[in-house]
């Protein structure tokens, strides 16, 4: 039989093979509402040789050279040659994950040092190896704190991002979590809003910061009101803004959560990322994700070793912390190497950089006619302006011009805000 049937009577013939008589019998799991009965428009097959060609044209248009002031959650950082170089390394490379920790003793080091390396630069106490991607690790966040309180109102900012906020709903809908929008004036979290929604029944309290404008939220105050009710403080962060800011473990958070991506890894069109997540001592136990241990052998060596992993491949699936199952280990390889060259210096020097940069340019703006301002708020590497028009046919003009990536155009997100545009700021820019 031929790899690849093109007639019915092939098609029939495997189907026969495999005990069934039609196609549609291998889609029963499937809700009828998620079929459709138009027919596909696909174009003939193709060799492989006039696949490769027309995958090279398609890939040729994307556009990886010119400027950009893109943000909204990925960010265009200098990546030092050597954290390529080293994750490309076939031993770090084609590995998946420890399975085996006496024979992986390398991966599970690299991961050991990530998560002390993450502790250090949150002022948490324990960090995994690691999860997805930031939203995702929002998503854990609120799982965990239902966990650890017993209760399933999760309170979370407005001003978070609203990617992140769309996963956690995704979560919410199968879990049974009611997630509860905190207000935002001057794109920052209302602390009245906040105060007025806080019950008995609120298990915790996510905010981030830098949260999706930019704009640095008052976080130590909200932490200190959350510990004083009893809630939870779940504080989403920027790892590059620590470099310059609080720690958020030095005033009170329980659970911190951050993408990675800025550390060391490339964009990729969107992915994949890099979920950091750290919490108390005191919560380990309800923690997802992998964790890696320092222990000694028989005879005195030190050694690294997967621990408390309570996850649904090793447990019953209803006690599990969290159905990840996976981990982005190069991820979190390439973010320990751009940790480990930069330092604290560097770290610090890169936030102050686009600190700078991005005050500069929002100084030039402003003095642009018909350009202003929408929040007087404090911000790190990103901001807001209103534009006189459209900021996505602005945006596009710019490009279409001068072959710059402007920003991104609130109305992506939030249609009444057709007029004002998101631009971020590294130290390339």
């Amino acid at each position: 039989m031929t790899y690849f049937p093109n007639t019915d009577g092939q098609i029939k013939e495997m189907l026969q093979t495999i005990g069934v008589e039609r196609y549609e019998e291998l889609l029963v799991g499937i809700p009828e509402a998620l079929g459709t009965d138009q027919k596909l428009n696909l174009p003939p097959a193709l060799s492989e040789m006039e696949l490769l060609a027309e995958v090279k044209e398609i890939v040729s248009k994307n556009d990886v050279d010119s400027p950009s002031f893109l943000g909204g959650g990925s960010y265009d950082h200098f990546i030092p040659k050597v954290v390529d170089f080293i994750i490309n390394r076939p031993e770090f490379y084609t590995a998946y994950t420890p399975y085996q920790a006496e024979v992986s003793q390398g991966t599970l080091q690299a991961m050991y040092e990530f998560q002390s390396m993450i502790c250090a630069l949150t002022g948490m106490d324990v960090a995994n190896a690691s999860m997805y991607d930031g939203a995702t690790a929002l998503a854990e966040a609120a799982m965990m704190a239902r966990g650890i309180k017993k209760k399933s109102k999760i309170l979370v900012s407005a001003t978070t991002n609203p990617l992140y906020l769309q996963v956690l709903d995704t979560y919410a809908e199968s879990l049974g979590l009611e997630i509860v929008r905190v207000e935002a004036k001057n794109d920052l979290t209302d602390m009245d809003s906040f105060k007025g929604l806080i019950d008995d029944e609120t298990a915790a309290f996510a905010l981030q910061s830098p949260n999706y404008f930019g704009n640095i939220e008052q976080a130590e105050a909200f932490a200190k009101f959350c510990s004083e009710k009893g809630v939870l403080f779940i504080q989403g962060t920027d790892p590059i803004a620590l470099g310059i800011l609080k720690a958020p473990g030095e005033y009170g958070a329980d659970i911190v959560f951050a993408e990675g991506q800025s550390l060391g890894n490339h964009q990729n069109f969107g992915g994949p990322y890099l979920g950091i997540f750290t919490t108390k001592k005191e919560y380990v136990r309800k923690m997802p994700g992998r964790i890696i241990g320092a222990t000694e052998d028989t005879k005195g060596r030190r050694g690294f070793v997967l621990t408390l992993q309570t996850r649904e491949q090793h447990i019953r699936r209803e006690k599990a912390t969290s159905n990840i199952c996976s981990n982005q280990g190069l991820n979190a390889l390439a973010a320990t190497v751009y940790m480990s060259l930069m330092g604290k210096v560097g770290m610090r020097k890169v936030a102050e950089l686009a600190t700078q940069k991005a005050h500069y340019l929002q100084n030039e703006i402003l003095k642009i006619e018909g350009f202003s301002a929408p929040s007087d708020a404090s911000f790190f590497k990103e901001f807001v302006v209103k534009t006189p028009i459209p900021a996505k046919e602005l945006a596009d003009k710019i490009y279409k011009e001068q072959k710059i990536f402007a920003g991104i155009p609130l109305s992506d997100f939030y249609p009444e805000r057709s007029n004002e545009l998101l631009i971020a700021v590294t130290e390339k820019r």
